[in-house]
Protein backbone atom coordinates (compact mmCIF):
# COMPACT_ATOMS: atom_id res chain seq x y z
CA UNK A 1 0.00 0.00 0.00
CA UNK A 2 0.99 3.75 -1.43
CA UNK A 3 0.89 6.75 0.82
CA UNK A 4 0.68 9.79 -1.04
CA UNK A 5 2.82 13.07 0.70
CA UNK A 6 0.88 15.84 0.23
CA UNK A 7 2.09 18.67 2.62
CA UNK A 8 -1.37 20.61 4.20
CA UNK A 9 -1.61 23.87 2.37
CA UNK A 10 0.33 22.99 -0.70
CA UNK A 11 -1.26 23.06 -4.44
CA UNK A 12 -2.08 19.41 -5.54
CA UNK A 13 0.34 18.46 -8.51
CA UNK A 14 -0.88 17.57 -11.30
CA UNK A 15 0.22 14.19 -12.88
CA UNK A 16 2.79 13.19 -10.10
CA UNK A 17 2.86 13.19 -6.42
CA UNK A 18 5.22 15.20 -4.01
CA UNK A 19 6.32 12.12 -2.17
CA UNK A 20 5.01 8.37 -1.78
CA UNK A 21 5.62 6.23 1.14
CA UNK A 22 5.39 2.76 1.05
CA UNK A 23 6.25 -0.68 3.02
CA UNK A 24 7.06 -3.97 1.20
CA UNK A 25 9.82 -5.55 -1.63
CA UNK A 26 11.84 -2.81 -3.39
CA UNK A 27 11.91 -2.98 -7.53
CA UNK A 28 14.63 -0.79 -9.35
CA UNK A 29 14.25 -0.23 -12.82
CA UNK A 30 17.12 1.12 -15.15
CA UNK A 31 16.96 3.54 -17.06
CA UNK A 32 14.83 2.52 -20.07
CA UNK A 33 14.52 3.98 -23.63
CA UNK A 34 12.19 4.56 -26.36
CA UNK A 35 13.17 1.10 -28.23
CA UNK A 36 12.02 -2.29 -28.30
CA UNK A 37 12.55 -5.63 -26.61
CA UNK A 38 15.71 -6.21 -29.57
CA UNK A 39 17.30 -2.99 -29.23
CA UNK A 40 15.65 -1.73 -31.92
CA UNK A 41 13.73 1.48 -32.61
CA UNK A 42 10.50 1.63 -34.26
CA UNK A 43 9.95 5.46 -34.09
CA UNK A 44 11.70 8.76 -33.93
CA UNK A 45 8.56 10.17 -32.96
CA UNK A 46 9.26 11.78 -29.04
CA UNK A 47 5.13 10.71 -27.71
CA UNK A 48 5.87 7.33 -29.29
CA UNK A 49 9.11 6.74 -27.86
CA UNK A 50 7.70 7.67 -24.87
CA UNK A 51 4.87 5.10 -25.12
CA UNK A 52 7.38 2.64 -25.90
CA UNK A 53 9.82 3.68 -22.72
CA UNK A 54 6.67 3.36 -20.18
CA UNK A 55 5.85 -0.27 -21.84
CA UNK A 56 9.43 -1.20 -21.43
CA UNK A 57 9.38 -0.16 -17.19
CA UNK A 58 6.18 -2.05 -17.10
CA UNK A 59 7.66 -5.06 -18.74
CA UNK A 60 10.94 -5.02 -16.27
CA UNK A 61 8.35 -4.38 -13.03
CA UNK A 62 6.21 -7.65 -14.40
CA UNK A 63 9.39 -10.02 -13.99
CA UNK A 64 9.37 -9.20 -10.25
CA UNK A 65 5.33 -10.03 -10.15
CA UNK A 66 4.59 -5.69 -9.96
CA UNK A 67 2.69 -3.66 -12.15
CA UNK A 68 2.40 0.11 -12.49
CA UNK A 69 0.27 0.38 -9.41
CA UNK A 70 3.05 -0.32 -7.49
CA UNK A 71 5.42 2.39 -9.28
CA UNK A 72 6.72 5.11 -6.33
CA UNK A 73 9.39 7.21 -8.44
CA UNK A 74 10.37 7.98 -11.70
CA UNK A 75 12.89 10.20 -13.47
CA UNK A 76 12.28 11.12 -16.91
CA UNK A 77 15.44 12.67 -18.88
CA UNK A 78 14.57 13.70 -22.25
CA UNK A 79 16.92 15.81 -24.78
CA UNK A 80 14.83 18.34 -25.99
CA UNK A 81 12.79 19.95 -23.05
CA UNK A 82 10.66 22.41 -25.73
CA UNK A 83 9.73 18.79 -27.77
CA UNK A 84 8.62 17.54 -24.23
CA UNK A 85 6.33 20.95 -23.47
CA UNK A 86 4.71 20.64 -26.60
CA UNK A 87 3.55 16.92 -26.69
CA UNK A 88 2.34 17.37 -22.83
CA UNK A 89 -1.22 15.74 -24.21
CA UNK A 90 0.04 13.47 -26.34
CA UNK A 91 2.12 12.15 -23.45
CA UNK A 92 -0.73 12.37 -20.38
CA UNK A 93 -2.54 10.27 -23.35
CA UNK A 94 0.37 7.78 -23.77
CA UNK A 95 1.15 7.46 -20.01
CA UNK A 96 -2.24 7.17 -18.88
CA UNK A 97 -2.78 3.94 -21.40
CA UNK A 98 0.23 2.44 -20.04
CA UNK A 99 0.56 3.45 -16.48
CA UNK A 100 -3.24 4.33 -15.86
CA UNK A 101 -3.92 7.03 -13.70
CA UNK A 102 -1.66 6.13 -10.70
CA UNK A 103 1.32 9.13 -10.30
CA UNK A 104 3.95 8.78 -8.54
CA UNK A 105 6.66 10.92 -6.92
CA UNK A 106 8.54 12.38 -10.46
CA UNK A 107 11.60 14.62 -11.47
CA UNK A 108 11.77 15.23 -15.32
CA UNK A 109 15.04 17.07 -16.77
CA UNK A 110 16.58 18.02 -20.01
CA UNK A 111 20.49 16.13 -20.45
CA UNK A 112 22.16 17.22 -23.16
CA UNK A 113 22.30 13.77 -24.94
CA UNK A 114 21.86 10.34 -24.34
CA UNK A 115 24.00 7.18 -24.30
CA UNK A 116 21.73 6.09 -27.85
CA UNK A 117 21.82 8.53 -30.34
CA UNK A 118 18.48 7.73 -30.84
CA UNK A 119 17.09 7.97 -27.93
CA UNK A 120 14.89 11.09 -26.89
CA UNK A 121 13.68 9.78 -23.64
CA UNK A 122 15.29 7.77 -20.36
CA UNK A 123 12.86 7.22 -17.47
CA UNK A 124 14.15 5.49 -14.62
CA UNK A 125 11.97 3.46 -12.31
CA UNK A 126 11.64 2.55 -8.39
CA UNK A 127 8.61 0.37 -7.39
CA UNK A 128 7.59 -1.36 -3.61
CA UNK A 129 5.20 -4.51 -3.93
CA UNK A 130 3.39 -4.20 -0.55
CA UNK A 131 4.17 -6.69 1.74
Amino acid sequence: MHTILQPEGWAKPVGYANGVAARGQLVFVGGQIGWNGQCQFETDDFVGQVRQTLENVVAVLAEAGAGPQHITSMTWYFTDKAEYLANLRGLGEAYRAVIGRHYPAMAAMQVVSLVEDRAKIEIQATAVIPE
